[in-house]
């Protein structure tokens, strides 16, 4: 094996343990925000990604972009959320073709309940990774505190 055969070796090997400890805590956090509070992983997303907006809005494609989905998918998301009372859409002051989608009462309080449960069972998650050899280190240097900067 060549030099540039191990360099794709290491990413290839490097993104498969990222994908790896990916699942373990999605697959963690998917469970336990459904069983507690009714909530997939992605509509957390959205919920979390609205609460940390200034104004508490977002456009759809900033939306989509926050929780990694196509236009489409967003969209079905939004509707879905919006049907359970968690969202709700506004027409741009500016442009009134955009969109804005913020949360509402009912979505803050949701949020605010299955927050603490996301940060647990992330917490738990990492905790159990760093116990399988093939993901301890990544989960050691997830970890690790950044260097103080000048």
């Amino acid at each position: 094996m060549g030099i540039a055969d191990s360099a794709v070796e290491v990413r290839a090997s490097g993104w498969r343990t990222l994908a790896a400890l990916h699942g373990h805590i999605e697959g963690a956090l998917e469970r336990e925000l459904v069983r507690r509070h009714e909530l997939s992983v992605v509509e957390f997303t959205v919920l979390d990604a609205l609460s940390r907006q200034d104004g508490w809005h977002m456009r759809m494609s900033q939306l989509a972009r926050a929780a990694a989905l196509s236009s489409s998918a967003t969209t079905r998301l939004v509707n879905r959320l919006e049907d359970r009372g968690l969202l709700t859409r506004v027409l741009c002051a500016d442009d009134r073709r955009g969109i804005y989608t913020e949360l509402t009462d009912r979505g803050w309080a949701l949020y605010r309940e299955a927050a603490p449960t996301h940060d647990e069972v992330l917490a738990e998650s990492l905790e159990s990774a760093g116990d399988v050899p093939e993901l301890a280190p990544l989960v050691e240097f997830l970890h690790r505190k950044e260097p103080a900067r000048a």
